[in-house]
């Protein structure tokens, strides 16, 4: 309870900090999931790099965009009815979701070493997967999400629940 309190006060002094923060922390800790209980690579394989990789990836892209995506969203749709949370997934979903995972996985890709070819070959393979994959998770949790989570703790609490897509998204960008 202490350590969510600090939390707290760190996020309220320094919310974007706090935040491009917690989505690096999140990001590298479903590598790390993903690596020992996916993969199974145990602790001598496990891929130090890749999970750094991840980890960077969230601070510099994940946090950054998704935290500037949900300040965006509550100005284009102000208030907090049901209605507008059923408007603000929606847009998030319709719009947001297919941009956001098609920098991603390639993002992903070309921090990887791959060519351009092989990115995009990756790309056309993996995202369709993705998407669809995305659809089972995130309107539910982002419809809650808009209607019961004060705007600076969304992204903290989407990423907390996001360990789990953070899992997915490992696994999936490092498949061969």
């Amino acid at each position: 309870m202490a350590l969510w309190r600090a939390y707290q006060r760190v996020l309220t002094a320094h919310p974007w900090k706090a935040q491009v923060l917690t989505a690096g922390t999140l990001m590298g800790l479903g590598d790390v999931i993903s690596q020992q209980l996916v993969e199974k690579r145990g602790l001598r394989e496990h891929q130090t790099a890749r999970t750094l990789t991840m980890a960077s990836l969230g601070c510099g892209f994940v946090g950054p965009v998704i935290g500037s995506w949900y300040r965006v969203l509550d100005r284009l749709i102000p208030g907090t009815s049901k209605m507008d949370a059923l408007k603000k997934m929606m847009l998030d979903q319709g719009a947001f979701a297919p941009c956001f995972l098609g920098c991603f996985l390639p993002l992903v890709g070309a921090a990887n070493g791959l060519s351009a070819e092989d990115n995009w070959a990756k790309l056309q393979r993996d995202y369709p997967d993705a998407l669809l994959t995305n659809y089972y998770l995130w309107p539910a949790v982002q419809l809650a999400n808009f209607y019961l989570v004060p705007l600076h703790y969304r992204l903290p609490v989407v990423q907390c629940i996001a360990v789990i897509w953070n899992t997915y998204l490992s696994w999936k960008s490092h498949q061969s």
